[in-house]
């Protein structure tokens, strides 16, 4: 979902017609309602993690690492 978002921003932004890549985007956010209600009906009742909840279980980088090293061939 996210890549198809970035596609929608980019197509705008460029000032380009976005209609297929914007009902795809739609289309696929009615699914995931429809999942979260199924899963509410099912029961489900835990709060669901957001975008600030993933961001945070992200591991931190450590700067005793090596950073790695591009070769180009």
């Amino acid at each position: 979902m996210a890549s198809i978002e970035a596609a929608v921003r980019d197509l705008v932004n460029r000032d380009r017609d976005c209609t297929e890549k914007a009902l795809a985007q739609i289309d696929l956010r009615r699914k995931i309602n429809l999942l979260i209600g199924e899963w509410k009906a099912a029961g489900g009742g835990d709060v669901l993690p957001d975008v600030r909840d993933r961001v945070r279980l992200r591991p931190l980088k450590s700067e005793s690492r090596p950073a790695r090293l591009a070769v180009r061939r």
